[in-house]
């Protein structure tokens, strides 16, 4: 007569030892070799959620192709330009400008900006026809939204500005990305910027221009441990380097908005 204890426990044995040998490898085969080092995630990252939208560009995507010329004009309150002797070309206008360059070198690529502090919404659209008569865009990035919350202006007076800007930028032939705020954390617990970057939103997407959610786009670096985003202006390096991802954003949200890999295809056959 057969030991069916004894085989119950050689079967459990034999089980356990087959178990221990999968787990084992399911182990080995999630964890990777130290040896092999893992790639480091790129600072500059953006979730497309973020930065794509349904906005197009379709004027500059003419000029391009007809005239092989891109001018951008970036337009708001505040400079955009960092402090030093490099601010001009280590900020976020001057790494677009040469982001552009090195994509598109058949392209005569030129970035520049007229911007002056304190001004609200309706108060650039006031300068907003001289300024746009004087440089002639194909593109105008219009960086808003900040003073406005800081002065509590009355958010459909808001709404009205921007509409008469992308009127305004549309009239004179060029294209228009919206662009709302910076993120800090300080600057957040201060000042209800919530709700005016929302209509911005609203805006862009009721008049089907791009926006370039600056907002978002910074508070996902600081939540992620990117940057510290605290810390400001007050250190340049940290500075410097938001400043290059913004404009390497830029120029990935404009060469999609404006198909611009399929203009490049086409200058490469």
């Amino acid at each position: 007569m057969r030991d069916v204890a004894g085989m119950r426990r050689m079967r459990a044995g034999i089980f356990g030892l087959v178990a221990g040998i999968v787990l084992a490898a399911a182990a080995h085969a999630q964890v990777p070799d130290a040896a092999v080092p893992l790639p480091e995630s790129d600072p500059c990252d953006v979730p497309g959620y973020l930065l794509f939208g349904e906005g197009t560009l379709d004027r500059i995507a003419k000029s391009i192709k007809e005239h092989k010329r891109l001018n951008i004009l970036v337009v708001g309150s505040g400079s955009s330009v960092l402090p030093g002797p490099e601010g001009v070309a280590r900020s976020y206008p001057g790494r677009l400008e040469d982001r552009l360059r090195q994509r598109f070198p058949q392209v005569a690529v030129k970035v520049g900006a007229v911007a002056k502090s304190r001004l609200t919404a309706g108060d650039m659209v006031e300068s907003l026809e001289r300024v746009l008569l004087e440089h002639k865009p194909d593109l105008v990035i219009w960086q808003t939204g900040t003073v406005d919350a800081m002065r509590g202006i009355d958010p459909e007076s808001f709404r009205v500005a921007l509409d008469e800007g992308v009127d305004l930028i549309e009239d004179s032939g060029a294209d228009v990305i919206l662009m709302n705020m910076q993120y800090s954390p300080r600057t957040e617990t201060m000042i209800s910027l919530g709700q005016y970057a929302d209509i911005m939103r609203v805006v862009a997407r009721d008049r089907g221009v791009p926006l370039f959610d600056r907002r978002e786009i910074m508070r996902h670096w600081n939540d992620n441990g990117n940057f510290d985003l605290n810390l400001g202006t007050r250190d340049l390096a940290v500075a410097f380097k938001v400043h290059e991802c913004l404009g390497r954003a830029l120029a990935s949200l404009i060469i999609e908005a404006a198909h611009l890999d399929e203009f490049k295809r086409g200058a490469t056959q």
